[in-house]
């Protein structure tokens, strides 16, 4: 494997979720977005993207959207976009609309990312599909209706998406398994893989896409980006103790109960079983905690293994500040802020 690659020379993204922390409120996570949004413009970062997610108290970005209009009217350089939209839920039409509307509002800067997963429980997905058959199978022929929408030949369908026909706005793919990648693959779009969730399909699902890639209108060779959890702080045992509360809304999530981020704690010890801390401890395999060294050590180790063009970086930390400072400490580290 080549390991040329330094971490200067790919670009770094952020991946929020709009974190509603134990104790605060939708409006409160809202203006942390925009915070972090603000100040990752400012330190170089290339995109912001927000995930769809529903059900959950401690995720703010359900409409996702709505958040990324609030983002980009907030910015001026970054790309926005979302990471992402959960397709099986919504009507392409729909979709096209939405981010025809984006992109006429803020030219330029508008990224469009599509995954197949509900975002939720089964349960929740039935009342945002309304049709209990309906479990991501149909995404490839989605997909192809959505981008049908933007193409300039709609002009000469019955259906036609205002804003968004004749629009350019970049497609991207998503997934945490080789379904994604596949489909990636042969349409010739690129591809971004959860990695900071699904650490072990990482490095199959990236030779699978680079492997079957077929060139296309939109990219000439492959293009890839991984996602990867950061909890960077100026001390190891600072970036550790950050980390609990990422671990602790995982326990939550296997347990069933999902709730807003809570504050961290000095030892997981006691909070967790034994099978419980090695379950969460496997999906978050590739998560990066340490001091700026570390960090950009075990970046750059991450680069060595993936080869990613781009990473998208995910910090769910409690205390906004030190959240600002982790994606400080990334910027400073990678060189991106130079």
């Amino acid at each position: 494997m080549d390991t040329t690659k330094r971490l200067n020379q790919i670009t770094y993204s952020v991946l929020d979720l709009a974190p509603i922390t134990a104790g605060s409120t939708p409006s409160d996570a809202f203006k942390n977005t925009l915070s972090l949004a603000q100040h990752a413009e400012k330190w170089g970062y290339h995109r912001y993207w927000l995930a769809e997610h529903h059900n959950m108290p401690g995720i703010g970005s359900s409409a996702t959207s709505v958040v990324i209009g609030y983002v980009a009217g907030g910015t001026s350089r970054i790309r926005v976009g979302a990471g992402g939209i959960m397709l099986p839920n919504h009507s392409p039409l729909v979709i096209a609309e939405q981010f025809g509307t984006l992109e006429a509002m803020y030219p330029g800067r508008i990224d469009l990312g599509l995954g197949r997963a509900p975002g939720s429980d089964q349960l929740t997905a039935m009342a945002l599909r309304r049709d209990v058959r309906a479990n991501g199978e149909e995404f490839p022929e989605q997909l192809e209706q959505l981008r049908a929408y933007f193409h300039p030949d709609s002009k000469y369908n019955r259906v036609r998406a205002f804003p968004g026909e004749g629009q350019d706005i970049p497609i991207w793919l998503l997934g945490s398994s080789g379904f994604s990648s596949a489909l990636a693959a042969r349409l010739g779009l690129p591809f971004s893989f959860a990695s900071h969730f699904s650490p072990e399909y990482t490095i199959p699902a990236l030779d699978q896409y680079r492997s079957s890639f077929k060139p296309s209108d939109v990219l000439d060779k492959p293009h890839t980006m991984v996602g990867v959890n950061v909890f960077a702080a100026d001390t190891t045992e600072e970036a550790e103790y950050l980390a609990t509360s990422h671990q602790q809304q995982f326990l939550s999530l296997i347990r069933n109960k999902p709730g807003q981020l809570p504050p961290p704690v000095k030892s997981m010890e006691g909070l967790w079983t034994q099978q419980e801390k090695l379950i969460i401890m496997k999906q978050l395999a590739t998560s990066i905690i340490g001091n700026p060294e570390e960090v950009k050590r075990k970046l750059q180790a991450f680069l060595n293994e993936t080869q990613a063009d781009e990473m998208i970086i995910h910090s769910s930390i409690f205390d906004h500040k030190a959240r600002l400072r982790s994606y400080e400490i990334v910027a400073e580290v990678t060189g991106i802020n130079q």
